[in-house]
């Protein structure tokens, strides 16, 4: 990574202003000022994210302070409930912050340092609304840049996954507990800030409670997700994610149904921005950023929409492993998605084989009676799946799948004579049936070495009720056979010769997927069964690919560290209990930020445990705390959240503990019986 210590504009910062919504509250921002901008007008590029601009991720937003040097005046803005904003913040995505975002960007439009012309562009819950926002169609919005989103909250983010609810629910769930109970800073709104601190901890409620009671797609999901409304996005998109992410699905459907101008790139990275992506490598994305903005924003000619649509990293096999520097591989390119170098091959199964046929293509001849095979799944299977969305807090990706495999049903190809390419979404036909009305099944698309060492390459859920519809979910009728279709997340893949493919179903992961009601037996019969792989032959958008420049960035802000971060995952077995348990540790220190003099001590640790073979003793339990201390202002939160279950119902106890120099003085708790609906 390369330090700028200088730029073209000389930029001064706005600590903070207050922007006036429609209705009369007032939204925080900080504004990145290039001094030439008071004289003559550029063009501007919103943040609008819940996640504090005062302090928490005060040290990423030098990606602004990169921008602004470069003739961008930018502006992050805390949305309304967060940071040092009025209000309450009760949910995600809600049409209140999309009509806030049309406002700021409004009046970001009118500044006289602003030319009119506006961009908007986040990661995370800023790429979200970027796309929700762009579907309301402000004037002043020109171009947006979304990283690591999704455009269907339902069936495609951190909640439900195939039908399947997700541990994320519960993790994103204790995320935005612990932020949503943080108070505004004294310095920015003065002495009312004790009273928008209560109403938040009074107010915001306890967000897993929804989240839980629409355990099937509605209104509830659909609102929000552009996949219901492409058409209505009008201006032209940069849809960036990381193969290691849990949201890179849409860039695929993004560049699929998108009408607009648009570009997608997908790299080997988590959660992260690509110029600080890990796994590696990363890019110079802030210069990539650049190039789109000037095109879009300012009208130079950057050479940016002269390259191919969809640019993505085809990563190459690598030994099973928690955590990756780098992933090598190599950058691929398509001019159009669906892509006409990609055709869908089907690979007959048989029992426990993959019938690759000659050169990995033709059909396999069946042969004697058919046969089902019979698959009941451990609790143990799911313990080395990593995390669905991995934020670079490693090591949290998938580790070796032989033990995994223990307890799954496996089938294998035999040795490739020739390298397999794959890009896109692979998919797995199944015929079933189940001794039981509910069951789950989890699919692993493996990479296996001469060695026998086994690294998962992409895996799908469903919630067998769900295999017709999420919206209107019906359970099995048992032992009655059903045709499934399980389509795995999309990936970019080498397959190298020599190596096998390896196809792996289980009837449960935990604790990346909870858990179904009750046991049940799946039969599936192979030789009604079909593996469909997007197979990828290197076009001439491969070689017309420019390399990507090294990372850059503004300098950092001065920190100083008390206590050291710590991210670490732990799998305890008790042997004499027959107890499993995961727990999952991001501690991120204790640090003073030296331009505002705050200091800050952020912890998350999270507890999922089974106990021997059952299904209703699966429990998640999550810890917070946060501080912040500054002169005399002194505040401590903590909050604790347990979710459980029975046959019929799912049991949620939440706790909420609040201090103000070693005084408690606020405390609240939870109790909430949800019914499970086909989950």
């Amino acid at each position: 990574m390369t330090v700028k210590a200088s730029f073209p504009y000389k930029v001064r910062e706005i600590e903070n202003v207050f922007i006036p919504m429609r209705d009369g509250a007032q939204l925080a921002a900080r504004i990145w000022l290039p001094e030439e901008a008071e004289r003559a007008a550029m063009p501007a590029i919103l943040e609008y994210i819940p996640y504090r601009k005062r302090d928490i991720t005060r040290a990423r937003d030098t990606n602004h302070a990169y921008m602004a040097g470069h003739g961008y005046v930018c502006v992050r803005v805390d949305m309304r409930g967060s940071g040092d904003s009025d209000g309450v913040l009760t949910d995600e995505y809600t049409q209140q912050e999309q009509e806030d975002g049309v406002d700021a960007i409004a009046w970001i439009a009118e500044q006289p340092w602003c030319d009119g012309n506006v961009g908007m562009m986040g990661i995370s819950w800023g790429g979200f609304n970027s796309l929700q926002v762009a579907a309301k169609q402000p004037p002043a919005l020109k171009a947006i840049i979304s990283l690591c989103s999704s455009d269907d909250l339902y069936a495609d983010n951190m909640h439900y996954m195939g039908g399947c609810l997700l541990g994320d629910n519960l993790s994103e769930a204790t995320v935005m507990f612990a932020f949503n109970t943080l108070p505004p800073d004294p310095q920015i709104v003065g002495n009312r800030w004790r009273d928008m601190w209560f109403d938040r901890m009074e107010n915001s409620g306890l967000w897993l409670e929804p989240w839980l009671e629409h355990q099937r797609r509605s209104p509830y999901w659909s609102t929000s997700s552009v996949c219901e409304y492409y058409s209505a996005i009008q201006c032209p998109v940069y849809a960036i994610g990381g193969w290691a992410d849990g949201f890179t699905n849409t860039v695929l459907r993004l560049m699929e149904h998108l009408e607009v101008p648009r570009k997608g790139l997908i790299g080997p990275w988590g959660h992260k921005y690509p110029h600080q992506g890990l796994p590696g490598p990363a890019i110079g994305f802030l210069q990539e950023a650049l190039r789109w903005w000037d095109h879009w924003l300012k009208g130079k000619e950057t050479g940016i929409m002269d390259e191919p649509m969809l640019r993505s990293w085809e990563q190459d096999s690598v030994p099973p492993d928690t955590s990756y520097d780098k992933r090598p591989g190599r950058w691929i390119g398509e001019s159009a998605w669906p892509s006409p170098n990609i055709k869908q091959r089907r690979y007959e199964l048989g029992p426990y084989t993959i019938h690759m046929g000659e050169g990995h293509g033709g059909p396999h001849q069946r042969e004697g009676e058919e046969s089902a095979l019979a698959l009941q799944s451990p609790l143990s299977v799911g313990m080395a799946a990593g995390k669905w969305c991995s934020y670079a807090a490693t090591p949290d990706l998938p580790g070796d799948q032989r033990e995994e495999d223990g307890g799954s049903l496996i089938f294998s190809s035999r040795q490739l004579a020739e390298s397999l390419e794959i890009f896109g979404v692979p998919e797995l036909e199944l015929e079933v049936s189940s001794n039981k009305p509910q069951a789950m099944l989890a699919v692993r698309l493996s990479d296996v070495a001469p060695d026998g060492k086994s690294t998962r390459v992409t895996y799908g859920l469903l919630n067998l009720s769900h295999r017709d519809s999420d919206a209107n979910p019906e359970p099995l009728v048992p032992h009655r056979r059903y045709r499934v279709r399980i389509p795995m997340n999309g990936i970019a893949q080498r397959f190298p010769a020599g190596h096998q493919l390896r196809v792996s179903v289980s009837t449960s992961y935990w604790p990346l997927a909870w858990l179904p009601p009750e046991p049940a037996q799946v039969d599936i019969y192979p030789d009604r069964s079909v593996l469909i792989l997007p197979e990828r032959t290197p076009g001439e958008e491969d070689r017309r690919l420019s390399e990507f420049p090294e990372p850059e960035e503004a300098p950092p802000i001065q920190v100083h560290h008390f206590a050291a971060s710590e991210h670490n995952w732990l799998l305890h077995r008790d042997l004499a209990t027959k107890e499993s348990t995961l727990e999952v540790i991001n501690d991120q220190g204790h640090f003073r930020i030296e331009d505002i003099g705050t200091e800050v001590r952020r912890s998350t640790r999270e507890w999922y445990s089974t106990f021997n073979d059952d299904f209703t003793s699966a429990r998640g339990e999550t810890y917070t705390e946060r501080s912040f201390k500054r002169d005399a202002w002194n505040v401590e939160i903590y909050t604790r959240t347990v979710l459980s279950c029975d046959e019929s119902n799912f049991f949620i106890h939440a706790q909420l503990d609040a201090y103000e120099d070693d005084y408690r003085v606020f405390s609240k708790n939870w109790e909430k019986v949800i019914p499970r609906d086909h989950m």
